[in-house]
């Protein structure tokens, strides 16, 4: 079954009272499934990975995510995995995987437009003086990561990987949750 859709989008006109017209032809070919058993069905798995104490700096996580999940990755032809670190002082982001030059780069980048200490401006020091600071930074990257699956693997770059950002002096545990979703 092939669909095709017009789709029209009016702008502004550059000199006269009549509005310009793009046109945008689409095709799109749904896949189609005559088969009648429930292997091409969505399904769902999730699993929460509690990864230990790091120190505070940018770290490569991609080896043990990918170990704890690998057994229900494998089976997805195609879907999405989603992360989410349950944490307001630490954060997730994909970047760099090779040069851990990158990760201490950023470390460094993080502590220089972010400042702490007595001179800093934050009213809220509850926990100590990298408190605020490492909410501002789990905010900056976020909290969660959405990475493709193909055929049973994390469709990521060559040299991505996912970094754990630990954003705290005296680090805990972090718990990142895992989703994942497709066929």
């Amino acid at each position: 079954m092939q669909m095709q859709a017009t789709v029209f989008f009016a702008s502004k006109p550059i000199s006269s009272a009549t509005p310009r017209v793009l046109r945008v032809k689409s095709q799109y070919t749904p896949a189609i499934s005559t088969r009648t058993d429930q292997s091409m069905a969505s399904k769902w798995a999730q699993k929460t990975i509690v990864l230990p104490p790091h120190r505070r700096g940018c770290h490569l996580i991609t080896p043990k995510i990918v170990k704890e999940i690998e057994q229900d990755l494998s089976g997805f032809k195609c879907g999405l995995a989603h992360f989410f670190i349950q944490h307001t002082s630490a954060s997730l982001t994909i970047n760099e995987n090779y040069d851990s030059d990158v990760r201490d780069d950023t470390e460094t980048f993080l502590n220089k437009i972010v400042p702490e200490g007595r001179s800093a401006p934050w009213k809220h020091t509850m926990e100590g003086p990298d408190d605020m600071p490492a909410h501002i930074k789990s905010s900056m990257f976020g909290c969660q990561l959405t990475v493709p699956i193909t055929d049973g693997h994390l469709n990521i770059g060559t040299w991505q990987g996912i970094w754990l950002c630990e954003h705290r002096d005296h680090a805990t545990a972090r718990k990142v949750v895992v989703t994942l979703n497709g066929v």
